[in-house]
């Protein structure tokens, strides 16, 4: 692997950890290091922080509070 590649994924570490669980990604990086952008959004992917992920992730959260408040509200009755 590239130096400069190498060191950008240490500095990352969310990268760092992507590769050790998907080691094929080292093999990709290794024959060709401009795949990196590739790999960050697979890695984004991966760990759930594209926007859809994170809007659906916020609306399931944003559900639970109002079905708490309505349990809440329940009780006082």
């Amino acid at each position: 692997m590239e130096p400069d590649t190498y060191r950008f994924i240490q500095q990352r570490e969310d990268l760092w950890n992507f590769i050790r669980l998907n080691p094929e990604w080292y093999r990709y990086l290794t024959r060709d290091p401009s795949r990196i952008g590739k790999l960050e959004i697979e890695a984004k992917q991966f760990y759930g922080k594209t926007l859809p992920q994170r809007m659906e992730k916020a609306q399931q959260n944003i559900q639970m509070i109002r079905m708490l408040m309505q349990m809440a509200g329940s009780w006082n009755d």
